[in-house]
């Protein structure tokens, strides 16, 4: 049974409908990739470019998991940011995740234009300040980017914000204009053909369902079977129980998006003049960017456990209507939910199992960026260059406390806190 997209705005816009076969029979590969995501495209095209003979299993759709449903803006850095890190992990490892923290984004664009990938690439992302405490954790933030390195920075006043966000909701913000937003799908879709043009193949409806590991590792489907030399697990929160020792570390949430219908250029103008994309500050945040066909994407809440809400279109639309009120009455065409895995320390977990099985996961929300990066990494490391990979594979990778009976109503509680001091202002 051929598994289709979930009904989303990408989805329906894809530039690349094509279905890939499911594998049948066996083959050898050098390197076997688990899941046709970000992670998974950026290491299998990054060791195709070094001439690895590269194999990509995916259990649904290229893209069916996050990196094809998420909000589409290149956001640098980690969720947990560099001054958390260095207060945590020391002044060395934060230094070298510093080195990183701002590569993701050049991926892509190096992607986008070696490889001509179409998918609406725009420049500059947006933090907006719904307090004035945000306003400073903003100003605090350019100078901590910049101690890294990172100089394509703007603070933007209240006057400067409204220049580029046609709303009164924010006192101020930050513009990183070395950040954007894209048509995520079409992206991961444009890496996929990338891919296949070095001679790498991708088999859809394929899901693994036994890792038999050893000097070469087998992989076997409901059809086939794979063995590698080198395997890459990149399933993140579609991974499943397929390596209980990665499910314990983390939790699948759900983040929900709608996208109206197609606004007038006099609209789209009134609501982001500039075309940046946004996010604001606050802990379960609101994102949103203008399309390109001209429709509003706004994305925000979050579920634990990855339980899809009843109604989407009901939790979003109140906060995009808060944001631009002139929208009331406007439609919906689309709305979705997508899974993210979230870890304890909110930063990702890179790794391996043996010798031979490299994994990365756990973005935490903050993954199109990481998620290239990671790719990046995970070649080196299988190309025997894995100093940076082991800056991240050193970092402690602790199970939820109480296991996964405890960690949903655990960290729905932490939320909920965070999120009454984002309306109280504290």
């Amino acid at each position: 049974m051929t598994t289709q997209h979930t009904s989303s705005y990408y989805a329906a816009s894809a530039n690349d409908t094509r279905l890939r076969p499911a594998l049948t029979g066996h083959e050898s590969a050098d390197v076997c990739v688990i899941g046709a995501g970000f992670t998974g495209l950026s290491s299998a095209l990054h060791l195709a470019q070094k001439g690895y003979r590269v194999r990509v299993l995916e259990a649904n759709r290229i893209g069916f998991g996050a990196s094809g449903r998420n909000g589409g803006q290149i956001v640098h850095s980690y969720s947990r940011d560099l001054d958390f890190i260095e207060q945590h992990y020391g002044s060395d490892t934060a230094r070298a995740m510093g080195q990183m923290a701002f590569e993701g984004g050049r991926v892509i664009r190096d992607f986008v234009a070696r490889y001509d990938i179409q998918c609406d690439l725009k420049d500059g992302g947006i933090f907006a300040a719904c307090t004035d405490k945000q306003m400073r954790e903003l100003e605090a933030k350019k100078r901590l980017w910049e101690a890294h390195g990172h100089e394509q920075l703007e603070l933007l006043d209240e006057t400067g914000i409204r220049g580029r966000v046609g709303t009164n909701r924010y006192v101020g913000g930050l513009i990183d204009h070395s950040g954007g937003h894209f048509h995520p799908l079409n992206l991961v879709l444009g890496e996929a053909a990338a891919l296949e043009s070095l001679g790498g193949v991708i088999y859809e409806d394929s899901a693994v369902e036994r890792v038999e590991e050893g000097d070469k590792v087998r992989l076997h489907t409901a059809n086939g079977s794979v063995t590698a030399d080198f395997v890459v697990v990149a399933g993140n929160a579609y991974l499943g129980g397929l390596i209980p020792q990665l499910a314990s570390r983390s939790m699948p949430c759900g983040t929900q998006v709608i996208t109206t219908e197609p606004l007038s250029p006099e609209t789209q103008r009134s609501l982001l003049p500039r075309d940046n994309c946004v996010e604001d500050c606050n802990y379960l945040l609101d994102y949103f960017r203008l399309s390109g066909d001209g429709r509003l994407i706004y994305g925000g809440g979050v579920t634990y456990g990855a339980r899809d809400p009843s109604r989407i279109e009901d939790l979003i639309r109140p906060n995009m209507l808060k944001t631009f009120p002139e929208l009331q009455g406007v439609k919906v065409d689309y709305a979705w939910t997508g899974n993210f895995l979230l870890t304890l320390m909110r930063l990702p977990q890179f790794g391996r199992i043996g010798s031979n099985i490299y994994y990365a996961q756990g973005y935490s929300g903050h993954g199109i960026a990481s998620t290239h990066l990671a790719g990046r990494l995970i070649s080196e490391a299988i190309s025997g260059q894995a100093e940076r990979f082991d800056v991240f594979a050193g970092l402690p990778q602790m199970p939820f406390p109480g296991g996964r009976m405890f960690r949903v109503p655990l960290t729905a509680m932490g939320a909920w806190f965070y999120s009454l001091r984002d309306r109280l202002g504290i």
